[in-house]
């Protein structure tokens, strides 16, 4: 993905235009292989900045926030953050968020899946840091819960007009999210998100 936006973004020109996150997600931790990795991403995105780069699933966090923060400090990346999609992280996540100025958090949210909602952001929320907000859809979960069911008529009263319309608008109901990011398959997904 880093490498498609990379090219899209240089051929278009529109890289002052957009907002660039990325992750460090490392199977061998340290920091050598975390440096490694978040180069490679500079060079796939084919820029000199990226604006946030989080330490996915909670992979050699310190270490990497360490790096991330250092890379801040010289002007390379403007935000750092941590992301999780897994509930059974959630304990070490809010005491990442508690003991950590970061400037995002990812976590996995639906209208199937709250428990994030109960700690993780409120936690996040509180001194001020950027929530986005993975698998809105509960990976594809609510999508099958509603298979076959019509959308309420009442759904309109909020401009709604569709399932996944309805999900996100759910999400981003939240007065502490900032974000949404739904996985998109097809640009007609693209549009009605």
């Amino acid at each position: 993905a880093e490498a498609v936006v990379g090219e899209l973004t240089e051929g278009l020109k529109v890289r002052d235009s957009l907002f660039l996150a990325t992750k460090v997600s490392l199977r061998n931790v340290g920091r050598e292989a975390g440096i490694k990795q978040i180069e490679e991403s500079f060079k796939k995105l084919r820029t000199s900045k990226i604006d946030l780069i989080a330490v996915h699933n909670l992979r050699d966090t310190d270490t990497q926030l360490r790096t991330l923060r250092e890379m801040k400090k010289a002007g390379r990346i403007r935000y750092v953050g941590i992301t999780t999609s897994f509930d059974n992280q959630y304990g070490e996540f809010e005491q990442v968020i508690k003991r950590e100025a970061l400037d995002f958090i990812q976590v996995d949210y639906a209208l199937d899946n709250r428990d994030a909602g109960e700690r993780i952001i409120p936690a996040a929320g509180d001194p001020g840091m950027a929530v986005m907000i993975n698998l809105p859809f509960g990976r594809a979960r609510l999508f099958k819960a509603v298979q076959g069911k019509k959308l309420p008529e009442w759904a309109s009263e909020f401009d709604c007009q569709s399932w996944p319309q309805f999900f996100l608008k759910y999400i981003v109901s939240h007065p502490a999210i900032t974000y949404a990011s739904p996985g998109m398959t097809s640009d007609q997904y693209v549009h009605e998100n």
